[in-house]
């Protein structure tokens, strides 16, 4: 990974969590607890659904790029 996508990464996962983190109750972040559940939650349900998608339409891709489909 080039220096200029580790900074990209670094900047779009600042903007994420900002984005989560005005999304999570504020009583949810007075405990380590509760700050882990919110981070679990948010990567379960929001980022991780994503990610995966993505990485599964790439690897079809390529699968389809080998088969010559």
């Amino acid at each position: 990974m080039t220096p200029e996508q580790e900074a990209a990464i670094k900047s779009h996962v600042q903007a994420i969590a900002k984005i989560l983190y005005e999304d999570t109750p504020t009583e949810q972040l007075q405990t380590l607890e509760g700050i882990e559940t919110a981070v679990r939650t948010h990567l379960l349900e929001q980022v991780g659904p994503k990610l995966t998608l993505f990485l599964s339409k790439a690897v079809q891709a390529q699968v389809k790029g080998v088969n010559g489909d």
